[in-house]
């Protein structure tokens, strides 16, 4: 079972980052981690090869050389071996990463599965395990909460919001977008990051795959998000709150 999973590097949700100009911001100062979506793909993944007793998993990255600490972090949860496909620009559009990431994985072997998260915390924009099933004209699930592989299909079971969900039924090779609940990610302990650190990263250049490729995307602008307002606290009985509340709703003054 050869399964690879896509990583993306990326910002830590708690880090201060501070703009440059218009569209960019100071890169040295922020800490970067993997995707955390992508962590329960991860999981998933080396959970299948453990079970199954053979086959590997592969990790595969958009990114700068720094991305590599990003695949060594990966590579300690019980991941096989990593590809980092390399550029400078801090941020490629999903085209860009669905056909970069197409590329590496076609040039390094056959799949029978291939994981993302079912978003990057960074951008938000949800389209990269639609954008690579439509080049490997593979079925595609996302938001994946659950999930059974046998006898070449998958059962996806995925959130649609509002406590609704569905279950689909796929064969085999096919996308799997994860979130929080299909697992629960391990934290790899001292000896599987030593093991990490002798593990394969394979090195690609993003121009040796596709020529024409061009990762900068049209940014216009970056700008901080604004401060929400403090709370107010709505005082007295549960009718008096309530009125309250009402009025408040009535006047537009909440957001």
């Amino acid at each position: 079972m050869q399964i690879y999973v896509c990583l993306k590097h990326v910002p830590d949700t708690a880090a201060n980052i501070t703009l440059k100009g218009q569209a960019d911001y100071e890169a040295g100062a922020v800490k970067f981690v993997a995707n955390p979506y992508d962590e329960y793909a991860v999981e998933e993944a080396v959970q299948l090869v453990e079970k199954d007793g053979s086959g590997e998993v592969v990790l595969v990255t958009l990114g700068p050389s720094e991305a590599v600490t990003t695949l060594r972090s990966s590579l300690a949860m019980g991941a096989t071996r990593g590809l980092l496909v390399k550029t400078d620009e801090k941020f490629c559009d999903s085209k860009t990463t669905a056909r970069a990431l197409h590329a590496a994985i076609l040039q390094d072997g056959s799949p029978d599965l291939i994981f993302t998260g079912k978003v990057a915390v960074d951008t938000e924009g949800s389209q990269t395990p639609y954008r690579l099933a439509r080049l490997f004209d593979l079925p595609v699930a996302n938001e994946v909460s659950a999930l059974a592989i046998n006898d070449g299909s998958a059962v996806a079971e995925r959130e649609l919001g509002a406590g609704n969900r569905e279950v689909l039924e796929m064969k085999t090779p096919c996308v799997i977008g994860t979130t929080k609940g299909l697992n629960e990610p391990r934290y790899p302990k001292f000896p599987d990051i030593m093991k990490a650190k002798k593990k394969e990263i394979k090195e690609l250049a993003l121009a040796d795959l596709d020529p024409a490729l061009d990762p900068r995307p049209n940014l216009g602008k970056l700008e901080p998000v604004p401060e929400r307002s403090g709370a107010t606290m709505m005082e007295g009985s549960v009718e008096e709150s309530v009125a309250q509340l009402i009025r408040t709703l009535k006047e537009g003054k909440m957001l």
